[in-house]
């Protein structure tokens, strides 16, 4: 088991959800969390409820879709903190429509922040990362890496292509000591599953509490045995998805 207290870790999406979440149980461990999203207001929320569990926080309001969003925020993260050891790429979006009627910006939207974002943001954290002495990337992906519902399409695509980007870079950063990591979550209580998925019952689903408990243990379980990908589903969701 290793401790993480003191550790610096980069969170997208932090500003609710899933995200949130994750920033919160890192913190509330002593991790050093810089927190990112689209939403100043909702980030400065985070950082104030962190700091006053007598957590560490700084937030960077930024938009994943802008190609030089990776390079500002882990800059920001390096100078505030001094280093880098976690990444978790939690941000994502989704939008509900046919494939013949999904518009091209639609398409490059989803695939600039879904799975363009992640490989940026990887791209100029792992420099940091390995002269740390290694470290761990977190890549929040969804059962829609695996699988493929109608009406979803490009969302879909932008997913299975951050779960194949995964599976290569986990092999070129393994020398450094460096883990990656896939959760491919099934329903969980966000915004976004409200929009995709508005016919499942709210009672039935996953806390983001509970994801981020899987997140500490991938991060605090570093001996021989390493796990690669996690499926996680409902406990009322049909097994093995």
């Amino acid at each position: 088991m290793d401790t993480i207290r003191e550790k610096v870790a980069i969170v997208t999406g932090a500003s609710r959800g899933i995200g949130r979440a994750i920033a919160v149980k890192l913190a509330s461990e002593g991790v050093l969390v810089a927190l990112t999203a689209r939403s100043e207001a909702k980030l400065r929320q985070v950082q104030h409820d962190i700091e006053a569990g007598g957590g560490t926080a700084y937030g960077i309001a930024a938009d994943l879709a802008d190609p030089g969003s990776a390079q500002s925020i882990v800059s920001q993260t390096v100078a505030k903190f001094g280093r880098l050891d976690i990444l978790i790429n939690n941000a994502g979006m989704a939008t509900l429509s046919p494939l013949i009627d999904t518009t091209v910006a639609q398409w490059d939207r989803l695939m600039a922040v879904n799975a363009r974002a992640p490989f940026l943001l990887c791209k100029v954290a792992i420099p940091h990362i390995k002269a740390a002495g290694g470290g761990a990337i977190i890549q929040i992906v969804s059962v829609i890496g695996v699988k493929g519902y109608i009406n979803q399409g490009a969302y879909t695509a932008s997913k299975h292509a951050l779960m194949g980007m995964s599976k290569v870079l986990a092999q070129e950063v393994q020398p450094y000591n460096i883990r990656v990591h896939t959760i491919l979550p099934g329903g969980v209580a966000t915004d976004m599953l409200d929009q995709m998925r508005p016919d499942l019952q709210k009672s039935t689903l996953m806390a983001p509490e509970e994801i981020a408990d899987i997140v500490l243990f991938l991060l605090t379980h570093r001996g021989n045995a390493v796990i690669d990908d996690i499926h996680v589903r409902r406990a009322s969701a049909e097994p093995w998805f």
